[in-house]
């Protein structure tokens, strides 16, 4: 079964669909749409697909990744394999229905891991807190910035994490849109 379910991912990373059963047939090295059937509906129960209008589609646990456990940053460890699996966006976005991706323009953030060209995921929220990364507009320009407050607690303004930009603070209105819950990045192409 995990065979199979690795021949519709690599399906599916190259025509961005599942396989219609006749290309499941090929797929899979069948003679019996009956088998194919069979095969989905254990992909069904398993939960890696769902069937919705007659249509079928893969689910977050389709494109899921094996978690392996943890591995020191220090000396080499022996380790055992989990059998565990982590959908990286089960595990990164909180609240689906209110998040949204943003590729990140700039290094005004890169004293705190944030870079040009990251993929920062953003939780919409009107409230945020000092400290949070977040996406907000300053006087009718939009900006990813440190949250803070001022020392004497009344004014809250953005701070970059880099010493190159100064702070900005609001001449006319500071709206708070989302606060950034994860940074994706891709190391290599």
């Amino acid at each position: 079964m995990i065979k199979r379910l690795e021949q519709l991912k690599k399906f599916y990373r190259r025509f961005r669909r599942l396989p219609s059963f006749s290309e499941m047939l090929d797929l899979f090295g069948l003679n019996s749409k009956n088998a194919v059937f069979k095969i989905v509906q254990k992909f069904i129960e398993e939960g890696y697909m769902r069937k919705e209008n007659n249509i079928y589609a893969p689910t977050s646990k389709f494109f899921a990744l094996p978690f392996l456990g943890i591995v020191k940053a220090g000396f080499p460890i022996i380790s055992d394999e989990d059998k565990n699996y982590l959908t990286l966006d089960e595990f990164l976005i909180e609240d689906p229905t209110s998040s949204f991706l943003f590729r990140v323009s700039g290094d005004s953030l890169i004293g705190i891991g944030v870079f040009d060209g990251d993929i920062v995921i953003i939780e919409k929220k009107s409230q945020a807190y000092p400290g949070d990364i977040v996406l907000a507009e300053i006087d009718r320009e939009w900006t990813l910035k440190i949250l803070r407050r001022n020392r004497d607690n009344r004014i809250l303004y953005l701070e970059p994490a880099n010493a190159k930009y100064p702070p900005l603070y609001p001449q006319e209105q500071l709206q708070i849109f989302g606060v950034v819950k994860a940074v994706v990045r891709k190391l290599q192409n």
